[in-house]
């Protein structure tokens, strides 16, 4: 639901600012590390998505590293208010509109969220693991939009 919203606030947003350039793709397969694709200013941008709502204790996202073998590849991490469903504010962990997705191979490698028959839960090599304080602040859906593709929203 979340993601949906997000996509139609930015797809609004391109309508109204007159230009109608944003394009939105969707994966027919979840192995990439990504959620959806959108384009606009010739920048092509590969986002995971990320959700939590306003108030939660979530303080940190794991990221799939092909992710970064993506040309501009990027996360966004959504939060919304529960009741209203308004979104943001919108953290941003990406370089700029262009630019590939900063390095996360020396981040902390995920574990499995539930252990095996002993407890143990093993690493997932694929996976790493951000905290909040890597993520950018973003607080409209505007600063986001240029976040992502730059130019003037």
């Amino acid at each position: 639901m979340i993601e949906h919203l997000f996509i139609g606030e930015l797809l609004k947003l391109s309508w109204t600012n007159g230009d109608c350039q944003l394009e939105v793709g969707k994966p027919e397969v979840d192995n990439s590390g990504y959620d959806v694709i959108f384009e606009a200013n010739h920048i092509i941008r590969h986002v995971q998505l990320k959700a939590s709502y306003i108030g939660g204790k979530t303080a940190r996202q794991k990221i799939h590293i092909k992710l970064s073998e993506k040309p501009s590849g990027c996360v966004i991490w959504v939060y919304f208010d529960e009741d209203s469903l308004e979104l943001g504010p919108f953290y941003f962990f990406g370089g700029m509109p262009g630019e590939p997705l900063p390095s996360i191979h020396d981040s902390k490698v995920a574990r499995h969220t539930k252990g095996d028959q002993n407890g143990y839960k093993a690493e997932r090599p694929n996976i790493r693991q951000l905290n909040k304080v890597d993520f950018t602040e973003y607080k409209t859906i505007q600063d986001i939009y240029h976040a992502l593709f730059g130019g003037q929203h």
